[in-house]
């Protein structure tokens, strides 16, 4: 069963996930949420001065792609050596090199806001994360077997990241944040359709 994600985030995924996510669709638009001050993020703020700009929306959004984000890349890193299909190793290798560059921005930002460098998702499961369990199997399969299961996560990742993406687009406030947030979703329909090429 996958766990209950952390109280720090309940409020991002009240106000955004519930509504994006439970109805398979990001068209409903959850109420903004106000920025934090210095002081709400534990008395940091950034060499930049900008660690007040980010709203809790920023901050989960930000932190829920790190761990995404990790989740993903064992799964791409096993491509070439689980299947010799060439279109399944360059559509592997170019999400994979966009995924890390995500990644580090990701995690670059995090730091200006001043958020605790902790990943408040150890150790959860949540929609679009590959389990550890899914990992295990997926070593044991090669050849079509395995480009089957691997698409059928890519597709959860991507599809999940595009939904939360775009709630933080319509509701985050950090210019940087949003910005990050419109290339995913930009990037992972563009992903979405190229997979579709790989798995009729």
């Amino acid at each position: 069963m996958r766990a209950l994600v952390s109280a720090s985030m309940s409020l991002f995924l009240a106000a955004l996930l519930v509504t994006a996510c439970a109805t398979g669709s990001p068209t409903t638009t959850a109420p903004p949420l106000a920025a934090p001050s210095a002081a709400g993020q534990s008395g940091s703020v950034s060499p930049s001065g900008s660690a007040s700009l980010f709203s809790p929306t920023d901050i989960a959004w930000l932190q829920l792609t790190v761990a995404m984000n990790e989740r993903l890349l064992p799964v791409l890193d096993m491509v070439p050596g689980r299947t010799t299909d060439p279109a399944w190793q360059t559509f592997a290798a170019r999400l994979g090199t966009a995924h890390r560059a995500d990644l580090s921005t990701a995690r670059r930002l995090l730091a200006e806001s001043g958020a605790p460098a902790t990943n408040p998702h150890e150790g959860h499961d949540m929609p679009g994360m590959v389990t550890e369990q899914e990992l295990t199997t997926l070593r044991s399969v090669t050849g079509v077997a395995f480009q089957r299961l691997a698409g059928q996560h890519v597709r959860a990742h991507l599809q999940q990241a595009v939904r939360v993406a775009t709630a933080e687009q319509r509701n985050g406030v950090y210019p940087a944040t949003t910005a990050l947030a419109a290339e995913v979703v930009r990037a992972g329909d563009a992903e979405l359709t190229r997979l579709d090429r790989l798995t009729p």
